[in-house]
């Protein structure tokens, strides 16, 4: 009573007084996603036992979680980890906080306390080791923290007397992880309580664990030291004798790990000297490690096998007769070195006496030798390849031979003594085995030259029905030195059998036969008359020039006369006139000569081309000169445009070198041009139904201009972030004067205000993917458009049209700055079918026929996703074929080669005709999302924006003739 009597006086002593009252602010609404804490929390309270509250946690582990909630979710896990006695649920929680560190935009060092209390009361094992991995990751997530990383240092070795392997396998990660690796070495060695932290004491806690019972802790403490050395810590060199007892350890994992411990040493500290066990002799480290090695080539384990092979090949510093040791299978005598007849002849002198032969064994060595006590760098090199390249498991083999590769591209010398044990392996059974050995000899082909019984093994691999085999050999072949002119002569012999077996070889065999001449003329010289079939006194009948193995002879002896200038003197009058057509037919196979013949002086108009430099030179010239575009009215504008895209493409058919770049700066200049004769006068100052003709013109050059820029983003290769930009500007151009066409040509606002907004959002969107890149962009389109933003945003769309449509007609051509060396467009050229053959195809209605299809690519990146085939049938039909992954080779860099089937069918036709074969590029304008949160999950994320997508044709097309019969009844 007494509160309802104050409140009426109040309410009557302010009407009285007129109490200003405060305006109460408005409420403001945020809007926010539920938090995923509150809702964890709500689901593991419902969890009536360890089942459901591990069904609970499995649910959240697939949805992702925002940065700002993990430190809530972190607690709420934490929470229920002290109530919870079930250890696979603890376990599955320590597994997510660990994920949950992970999350981009969240620093975990709020949270290092309460996961180092976690340890403290925690009995199952198996949750220790997940918690100390939560640890290592939290460790590896504030690498500028170091007073973390010494709690975490302390943790872990703390817990490295647990009987558990796994734990103490996770305390060595923690160390070899985050021990410090920026102190000075030391050698002192004090308990445990005194060795945290420093250089020394990591290494010596983690060498400790060498000889662990367990052979999981021992491979992991030696990949924890691994760990310190790829950090940058230098592994102290006392670890080498421990590690060189570890490979030969029981478990194969170990012997592993101590292969890899032993060459870092090796590579470490290579001109130490080690001591030889049971001699006074010693030896470099480097050397030792050598041996040591070369004997896991013999281990029980194919894996070590590989793994010892493939190091072998990585040490490059080892003694020249180590290395030519591991091609002798000859042990050296006694397992002992041998002494020199000297040192044998000195010591029979100082002793008094020779051996008189009449007492049994009087001259045998006075001390006993036990050979389990010999050290193996005596036996271990010896034989060490030899073994490899004759071990029954392939991978080892090919392990091996590319070690074999490795060191003898450092060593001319060792290069010529593995020659003949590399063409062995040309015969192994394994096809991957026989390529790669060929691959290695081509490597290593600068050091060796072949006799007449090797190339005799080399060649006879021609015969294998492996199109990559023989494709690998035509390679080794262009770059092999041979000894004799026998030698050319039964190269020769081989490869033509090979083009008269495999038809489709021939541009192979035609290419290795001209790198085969150019680097034998003077071997080849005395062959000319056998093989032009020339006489010196009677006349030859003229060979057919259809004949492929002719044309094969031709290449081989005109590559040979460019170095030869006696050679042509030995040509027939017929020859010359095959010169001539071979030179305008495969000019990429002839090369141009200076032949006198029938008083003819044939010269190759292409020999005065002008250098790379002044070509690049005259293209930034051609550049420079389309600055002052900006000066000229519009014809005279127009016309420079066109002469210097004139030029720009003879400059890329000139110079092969610099064509990507002339076609990108022509292609760039048509987009200009076009754009320039859109915007012309007379479109914009007359009525639309005026100038109707006009007006289609012009959105056929928009549409035109469009696809020109996603040929510009997506043929060519090398482009900067800068260049990228200048073809979105030109893009965002194009779709300004498609939405002013449309203004203009369309009735109804709806669309118009759709086009809109679609138009602001690629300028907001231009903007967000070239922030870096807008300084370079000034008074451009898009930069005055940034600048009226606020103004677009909020006018109407008739507005909106006529600033663009101003904006435009005022911007001006936007200066190209490139790299011409590093700018190539990609390329394909379809080797078959040739589309050359009226025979067609028969095949019966209604069934497939196999067409083989056989391209090069130049330049394309990631073929196996982007390449197609288009078939264009002559109804109109087309059919886009996706080539299998295995169908693409990758012959050299930049280079990859498409081998592949496409079948054909359709229904019955009264006469044969063409179908027209090409390959297509596919592009994707759309950017990949980014991630969310910590999961890998991609249930809940946001779809990506509208992705433009199409194909561009970049090969020329193929007619093939096919004739599809009608069934029979």
């Amino acid at each position: 009573m007494a509160a309802h009597l104050k409140k009426r006086v109040y309410e009557e002593f302010s009407r009285v007084v007129q109490i200003p009252h405060e305006e109460t602010p408005a409420k403001k609404l945020r809007l926010s996603k539920p938090s995923k804490s509150a809702a964890l929390h709500i689901d593991l309270c419902k969890a009536t036992n360890s089942t459901d509250a591990l069904q609970y946690l499995l649910q959240f582990a697939r949805k992702p979680v925002e940065t700002e909630s993990v430190e809530g979710v972190v607690r709420i896990l934490l929470e229920h980890y002290y109530k919870e006695t079930d250890n696979s649920v603890r376990l599955k929680i320590a597994s997510l906080l660990g994920l949950l560190s992970k999350t981009q935009g969240f620093s975990p060092d709020c949270i290092v306390d309460d996961a180092i209390n976690t340890l403290s009361n925690e009995k199952s094992h198996q949750v220790l080791a997940q918690l100390l991995d939560t640890l290592l990751v939290i460790g590896t997530q504030l690498p500028e923290s170091p007073a973390v990383r010494q709690r975490l240092i302390e943790v872990a070795c703390k817990h490295l007397s647990d009987t558990y392997f796994g734990v103490r396998n996770k305390c060595l990660q923690l160390l070899g992880c985050l021990g410090t690796v920026d102190s000075p070495l030391t050698k002192d060695s004090e308990g445990l309580a005194t060795s945290l932290g420093g250089v020394r004491d990591v290494q010596s806690i983690i060498s400790d664990y060498f000889g662990d019972q367990d052979p999981r802790v021992r491979t992991g403490a030696l990949k924890s030291m691994l760990q310190l050395h790829e950090r940058g810590m230098k592994i102290h060199e006392i670890i080498y004798d421990q590690a060189c007892r570890l490979l030969s350890d029981d478990y194969e994992q170990v012997r592993s790990a101590a292969v890899q411990m032993v060459w870092v040493l090796s590579q470490l500290y290579p001109e130490s000297i080690v001591p030889i066990p049971s001699s006074n002799e010693e030896i470099r480290l480097v050397d030792d490690a050598f041996g040591k090695i070369s004997h896991m080539v013999s281990d029980g384990s194919w894996m070590v096998r590989v793994q010892a092979a493939k190091t072998l090949g990585s040490m490059l510093q080892v003694s020249p007769h180590f290395l030519e040791q591991t091609l002798d299978k000859k042990l050296m005598s006694d397992l002992r070195r041998k002494r020199t007849a000297h040192e044998r002849a000195k010591e029979l002198f100082t002793s008094g006496e020779f051996s008189s032969g009449r007492k049994w064994a009087d001259d045998a060595p006075k001390e006993k030798l036990d050979t389990n006590t010999v050290n193996l760098i005596a036996s271990g090199a010896c034989g060490a390849f030899v073994h490899g390249l004759e071990d029954e498991m392939f991978e080892v083999r090919i392990a091996a031979v590319e070690a074999l590769c490795q060191l003898a591209r450092s060593s001319a010398s060792f290069a010529e003594k593995c020659l003949d044990f590399l063409v062995d392996m040309f015969n192994d059974e394994i096809e991957e085995v026989r390529l790669q050995s060929i691959h290695v000899l081509r490597e290593i082909s600068t050091h060796i030259t072949l006799r007449e019984d090797q190339l005799d093994t080399v060649l006879a691999v021609l015969e294998d029905s492996s199109r990559d085999i023989r494709e690998a050999l035509h390679e080794l072949i262009c770059f092999t030195n041979v000894s004799t002119k026998e030698c050319i002569q039964l190269a020769l012999l081989e490869l033509l059998k090979n083009l008269n077996k495999y038809p489709t070889d021939r541009n192979s065999v035609w290419k290795c036969l001209k790198f085969l001449g150019s680097r034998h003329p003077t071997l080849v010289l005395p062959l000319v008359p056998e093989l032009l079939s020339t006489h010196p006194y009677f006349d030859t009948p003229e060979p057919d020039m259809d004949d492929p193995a002719y044309i094969a002879v031709l290449v081989l002896v005109f590559n040979a006369a460019k170095s030869c200038p006696t050679m042509p003197a030995l040509f027939s009058d017929h020859t010359f006139r095959h010169y001539a057509y071979l030179r305008d037919s495969l000019s990429h196979l002839v090369p141009p000569l200076r032949l006198p013949g029938n008083g003819l002086d044939l010269v190759d108009s292409r020999c005065g081309l002008g250098s790379v430099e002044s070509a690049q030179l005259f293209l930034q010239q051609s550049l420079n000169r389309i600055s002052t575009i900006q000066n000229l009215e519009a014809p005279g504008a127009q016309d420079l445009l066109d002469f210097t895209i004139r030029d720009l493409r003879r400059l890329g058919e000139l110079q092969t070198e610099l064509a990507g770049a002339a076609d990108f700066c022509a292609t760039y200049l048509r987009c200009q041009l076009l754009l320039m004769k859109a915007l012309q006068e007379k479109l914009w100052n007359m009525a639309v139904p005026l100038c109707f003709k006009q007006n289609v013109t012009a959105t056929a050059a928009a549409q035109q201009i469009l696809e020109e820029t996603y040929k510009l983003e997506f043929l060519y290769s090398g482009l900067d972030n800068r260049q990228v930009a200048t073809i979105h500007h030109v893009r965002l151009q194009a779709k300004a004067l498609q939405l002013i066409l449309t203004a203009r040509t369309r009735q109804g606002l709806e669309p118009l205000i759709s086009s809109c907004d679609k138009f602001l959002q690629d300028i907001e969107s231009f903007q967000r993917l070239f922030l870096t890149e807008l300084p370079h962009l000034q008074d451009s389109f898009v930069d005055k458009l940034l600048e009226l933003m606020p103004r677009l945003s909020s006018c109407k769309p008739v507005e909106l049209v006529k600033i663009l449509q101003t904006t435009l007609r005022q911007s001006g051509l936007l200066q190209l700055r490139l790299q011409p060396e590093q700018i190539h467009r990609a390329t394909a050229t379809i080797i078959e079918p040739t589309g050359e053959s009226d025979n067609p195809l028969r095949f019966t209605s209604g069934l497939v026929v196999a067409l083989d299809i056989d391209a090069t690519l130049e330049h394309v990146q990631d073929p196996q996703n982007t390449v197609k085939v288009q078939v264009l049938y002559p109804d109109g039909q087309s059919h886009v074929i996706h080539p299998k992954p295995g169908d693409f080779r990758k012959p050299g860099p930049a280079r990859h080669r498409l081998i592949t089937q496409v079948y054909l069918s359709h229904t019955a036709w009264t006469e044969p005709s063409q179908i027209e074969v090409r390959l297509l590029l596919a592009y994707s304008s759309s950017s990949s999302p980014s991630k969310l949160g910590w999961s890998d999950s991609i249930d809940s994320l946001p779809p990506p924006e509208a992705a433009v997508e199409g194909t561009i044709p970049f090969s020329k097309p193929v007619k093939v003739f096919i004739m599809p019969k009608p069934t029979r009844r």
